[in-house]
């Protein structure tokens, strides 16, 4: 769904007049991203009790990061 969302966005950037309101894509892909960061931490919860933000962004870190440096 959030691929969908950014070829939506990309659509609309490269042929604007093909896909009105394609920036809607963005929208989409923020509420994807929400859903799915809001459902991670309610597993952190009921798993440990708590919710850690340093230990939620640290797994994010791990996962990107190695990507990202690839491409810079």
């Amino acid at each position: 769904m959030r691929g969908l969302a950014v070829g939506l966005v990309v659509v609309f950037h490269l042929w604007p007049h093909a896909l009105p309101g394609g920036y809607i894509g963005v929208d989409v892909f923020f509420v994807i991203s929400g859903y799915l960061i809001t459902g991670l931490l309610a597993q952190m919860a009921l798993r440990d009790g708590r919710i850690s933000l340093i230990e939620f962004y640290s797994r994010r870190v791990r996962r990107l990061l190695p990507a990202a440096t690839l491409v810079l």
